[in-house]
């Protein structure tokens, strides 16, 4: 018998609680943003700190994998937080906490404080991804929309990849990797205050109780668990050729500049893939949306490797569409398979394997980079995503039950 879900059993809002729905939707998109964008601008800073530093590719994978490992790592930690002092609390906290990182990497002198920096960045980037999302999901569970409203939260992650790498680009043609870092720490500190402002104080509370008095899923470990592996093997594919695509660009003649605008083009494919797949899983089912666009990744991928600059750079929208696409599907299933009650920890656990799979990606990858080559490792990587194929069917199964 498949679970009652919160579309099936919606009910009315009153103006208040469409109020607490949008500043609350709004924040999460907001906090999504700007998390992305300082998560994902290190792609950009990635060659900048290699030469600064002369390290070799695994290097340069620990440390993308030290911000992406300590996000990972802290998730389930930042939700038994968030119970003894508010979602809302931790959320501008752990906000603040990865702008003040970024303006420690700005002051690193070598690589100890930038890694020391990268770490406290991930531990505070480690609170956005559950708690928006569970504040996302229970404000938009009385009324409905729950798969929508996560699907826009999604898009504005996109927005902040797309905008802040492509600032920091410019900003590394005209002033230092130092200044530019320092820049993305205070915008970090600015997007905290905003959230303050933000974010309802008790709304999201009363609507969460509501919300867990209305709705009755029925959790499937076996579904929940080939979910997280899905979610783990296409975080780990996205992660690993956006820490080296840099480097492939670099290889076919492309600048600093170049290099920021082809992560735009990228995360502008991705911005819309998650808006369209997110819409798409809940029309065609998880199992068709995801074949479709791990397929598509995964020969997208070898596309890239094989393909001259100017035809790779026109080509990167529609990767990204697909590359990123997946992810929003899979988010949207979380409320699905968690118990009512439960889903800040489902999400947690959700998040914790993929970006889990996304922070060890780099460095396995980077070895082998460093042993047989970029192209080798990132058609060994265009390969690991037909992985997530026989474990979505598992996952929509458990859906359909």
């Amino acid at each position: 018998m498949k679970p009652v879900v919160a579309e099936e059993i919606a009910e009315p809002v009153t103006v208040s609680e469409r109020s607490v729905r949008r500043r609350s939707l709004f924040a999460a998109c907001s906090a999504h943003a700007v998390h992305d964008g300082l998560t994902d601008v290190i792609y950009v800073l990635l060659p900048v700190w290699q030469q600064q530093f002369g390290i070799s590719l695994a290097l340069v994978g620990l440390l993308r994998g030290a911000y992406a490992g300590t996000m990972a790592g802290f998730q389930l930690l930042a939700s038994r937080i968030a119970r003894r002092w508010g979602r809302e609390r931790v959320l501008i906290a752990g906000t603040a906490l990865a702008g003040l990182a970024y303006l420690i990497a700005g002051l690193a002198a070598g690589l100890p404080v930038l890694l020391l920096a990268l770490v406290l960045g991930g531990l505070g980037a480690s609170v956005q991804h559950p708690l928006a999302s569970s504040i996302v999901t229970d404000t938009h569970e009385a009324g409905g929309g729950v798969k929508e409203a996560l699907s826009q939260y999604n898009f504005a992650g996109d927005i902040g990849k797309t905008l802040i790498p492509a600032l920091i680009g410019l900003l590394l043609v005209v002033c230092s990797w130092q200044a530019s870092v320092s820049v993305v720490g205070l915008l970090g500190l600015g997007a905290a205050g905003l959230l303050w402002w933000l974010l309802p104080r008790h709304g999201t509370q009363t609507q969460r109780k509501k919300a867990g008095k209305q709705v009755m899923g029925k959790r499937s470990p076996g579904g929940f668990a080939a979910l997280m592996a899905t979610g783990m093997f296409d975080s780990a594919a996205r992660m690993g050729f956006l820490t080296f695509l840099p480097f492939l660009l670099k290889s076919k003649g492309a600048g600093t500049a170049g290099i920021g605008m082809a992560l735009s083009l990228l995360f502008v494919g991705g911005a819309f893939g998650k808006l369209l797949c997110g819409y798409l899983g809940a029309r065609i089912g998880t199992m068709k949306t995801v074949w479709l666009t791990e397929s598509a990744t995964s020969l997208l991928i070898l596309a890239a490797i094989w393909l001259p600059l100017t035809a790779m750079m026109a080509m990167l929208p529609l990767l990204g569409l697909a590359l990123n696409g997946t992810s929003s599907v899979l988010y949207g299933v979380v409320p699905e398979l968690a118990e009512a009650g439960g889903r800040e920890h489902a999400f947690a656990l959700f998040y914790t394997a993929t970006i889990g799979g996304g922070a060890i990606a780099p460095v396995l990858f980077g070895a082998l980079g460093d042993a047989a080559g970029i192209t080798v490792a990132l058609a060994t990587l265009a390969a690991t995503l037909l992985l997530t194929l026989p474990l979505s069917w598992r996952v929509q199964r458990a859906v359909e039950a």
